[in-house]
């Protein structure tokens, strides 16, 4: 194999004899194959001593982790042509973790299969180090919704032209790329369950009951379509809805398919009719990638790179997930767990991120700044200050507490703002004086924003309970007149400050 090429002979038939015993998936397997044929490569540098598995320990293991750590890109690999110009460069963590990964894979299987002595533990002498693994996030690479945009308007409005002409024409029939295109547009699927769908994955039904086949040409305006989605990596057979646009793609393509034989499904080994066939055979699985989504950017006029990569067809799994999730009415995280097939959530977070926009919308809803700052109405007395009465210490602003006035100029500092102790600054509303100030012709309202203290915030916000413990505590402070509440005669409860926001007050005096 081209994997095992420059290997030592003796590794690689340990290696061979692994690939053939293990139960993993044919491109799983290969992919182990590959990177300890990279350790071999490693061992003949470093250790040429080494040449089975069983001769590992402890010290070789730790050696080959601090090897992955400072791994380049071309480093004990066999043909670089292919690497281009990025040979030379750090490899990422996330490739870091993914060698180790497959390394702990091998030796925990020849360990359990009882082909070398357990020298060592895998999972702990194979692990990465917390350095490594700080630098690895999800990533789901979210489309940008301006662009997603105009790639679904391209998939809604795709003609033949759209595609590269050649002179044998296209090899597959316009309503199979149709029929593609819409799937990797609206179903959030893996390449893989695309390519695998058979013939009839697509049910209606309405009002929770199903849709006769035969009825399809009268289907409700509020019909629900249904999509059967094969074995995945994550899970069995699963039914998710769609868009209807999609069940009607499949639908035209499915009635002009022409028959073909069964084919062996690669996962489960079953000889299923694969939908997405022509010529007895099936779509490729890199056709999304290849072909359908460069002629969708080019169509839509955006580029198939953006700051995130190139766009790939799971990048539609992940921008599908995120706006279901991020949606006015969003679905919850079990219901998006259901719709995706996966196992378990923990798997479903790593596509349910919230959106910049979403997470402005939480933070304005949350009322922050209003929870801290609260605004109230300030009568000015333009009387009092053009005539000079405000100079001799006359009050001529007004705090509207509400049930009264306070004619206090440093209202922001008076510790009985939110319980007003009604100290000689105090004018209820039910007295003359109150109703001669609100008569007044020349007077001007404006708002002030009051910064609230902890108690004060607890007792506009918890109740009853939280006033009065605000009051005991105000019981032996002096009021701005000079006298303590309890010389005033202040009774044990009292009426609340009602801190009014500008937009409620201004809706009122509408």
């Amino acid at each position: 194999m081209e994997e095992l090429d420059g290997c030592d002979p003796v590794r690689a038939g340990w290696v061979e004899r692994w690939h053939a015993t293990s139960t993993l998936a044919p491109r799983v397997r290969s992919i182990v194959r590959c990177i300890m044929a990279k350790a071999g490569r490693w061992l003949a540098a470093e250790h040429p001593q080494i040449t089975e598995p069983g001769q590992w320990d402890r010290v070789l293991c730790a050696a080959w982790v601090a090897a992955i750590d400072r791994m380049r890109i071309g480093d004990h690999v066999w043909c670089t042509a292919a690497l281009g110009d990025r040979v030379g460069r750090p490899i990422a963590a996330r490739t870091k973790v993914h060698h180790l990964t497959t390394s702990r894979a091998f030796f925990r299987d020849c360990q359990e299969w009882e082909w070398i002595p357990r020298r060592f533990d895998p999972n702990r002498a194979l692990a990465p180090s917390r350095s490594i693994t700080a630098l690895i996030g999800t990533d789901p690479r979210v489309i940008a919704d301006d662009v997603w945009a105009k790639l679904l308007w391209a998939g809604l409005n795709l003609v033949p032209g759209d595609f590269p002409a050649s002179s044998a024409g296209s090899y597959y029939p316009m309503e199979l790329v149709r029929a593609v295109t819409l799937t990797w547009l609206f179903a959030g699927l893996r390449s893989d369950e695309v390519v695998r769908l058979p013939v009839g994955c697509v049910r209606w039904q309405h009002d929770g009951f199903p849709i006769r086949p035969d009825a399809a040409d009268i289907l409700a305006a509020d019909a629900v379509c249904l999509l059967d989605v094969p074995v995945n990596k994550t899970g069995t057979v699963f039914t998710k809805p769609v868009d209807p646009l999609l069940g009607q793609a499949i639908e035209v393509w499915q009635a002009l398919r022409p028959a073909q034989p069964g084919m062996i499904d690669r996962k489960t080994g079953d000889n299923v009719d694969v939908l997405f066939a022509v010529r007895a055979h099936p779509v490729a699985r890199n056709y999304i990638n290849r072909t359908i989504i460069p002629a969708l950017c080019r169509k839509a006029g955006v580029p198939d790179t953006d700051v995130r990569g190139k766009i790939t067809s799971h990048r539609a799994r992940s921008t599908i997930a995120g706006q279901l999730y991020n949606a006015k009415e969003p679905m919850t995280l079990f219901e998006l767990q259901a719709w995706l097939g996966h196992r378990t959530p923990a798997s479903t977070q790593h596509y349910a991120k919230i959106t910049p926009n979403a997470l402005a919308r939480a933070y304005n809803d949350a009322g922050y700044f209003a929870r801290n700052v609260r605004t109230i109405e300030v009568l000015v007395d333009r009387d009092a200050v053009t005539n000079g009465a405000a100079a001799t210490g006359q009050p001529w602003q007004h705090y509207d507490l509400g049930h009264g006035y306070c004619g206090y100029s440093f209202f922001e500092q008076c510790p009985h703002r939110m319980a007003c102790a009604r100290c000689d600054f105090y004018t209820p509303k039910d007295s003359t004086k109150a109703q001669l100030l609100e008569a007044k012709d020349n007077l001007q309202r404006m708002l002030t924003a009051i910064p609230l203290t902890d108690d004060e915030r607890a007792a506009v916000d918890d109740g009853q309970a939280a006033i009065e413990t605000h009051i005991s505590r105000l019981a032996d402070i002096p009021t701005p007149s000079g006298p303590t509440p309890g010389q005033l005669g202040f009774p044990p409860t009292a009426t609340l400050l009602p801190i009014i926001d500008v937009r409620q007050r201004r809706l009122d005096q509408l």
